[in-house]
C-alpha cells in the first residue's frame, strides 16, 4: 500500500467578464460523489474571484475536476478536463485560473 501525504489544495478562479454567472462550484474524481455533486465555491469580498481550499491525505497521483457555474454549466466544453498531479510527498497548491480559460497557474509551496 502506498504511503498517503497531506494534500492542500486552494482552487481560485477569476470570473470576471463572464455574464449571468450566479454561483460558482467544482466537480471532480476526488470529489465525495465523484462527477455528479458541485461544490461551491466562495466570493466572499463580491470581488468575481471565487476560492476554496480542500485538505486530504491521500495516495492518489492527482485529480481531475472541471468548474461549474450555476450549478450545472460545465466550462471547456469539448476539451480535456483540467489536472493537478501530486508529488509523491505533503504538498500545499494554489491553482490559479479563469473560469472557461484552460490557462492556469500553479504554486507549490
Amino acid at each position: 500500500m502506498q504511503e498517503e501525504f497531506e494534500k492542500k489544495v486552494t482552487f481560485i478562479v477569476d470570473t470576471n467578464g463572464i455574464e449571468n454567472i450566479t454561483s460558482l462550484g467544482i466537480r471532480g474524481n476526488f470529489l465525495p460523489n465523484q462527477w455528479r455533486e458541485t461544490v461551491p465555491l466562495k466570493d466572499d469580498d463580491n470581488d468575481g474571484v471565487y476560492e476554496i481550499t480542500f485538505n486530504e491525505k491521500t495516495a492518489v497521483y492527482g485529480i481531475s475536476f472541471k468548474f461549474v457555474q450555476n450549478g450545472f454549466d460545465y466550462e471547456l466544453k469539448n476539451e480535456e478536463n483540467r489536472q493537478i498531479v501530486f508529488e509523491y510527498k505533503p504538498e500545499t497548491i494554489v491553482y490559479k485560473t479563469k473560469f472557461n480559460n484552460s490557462k492556469s497557474e500553479i504554486t507549490r509551496k
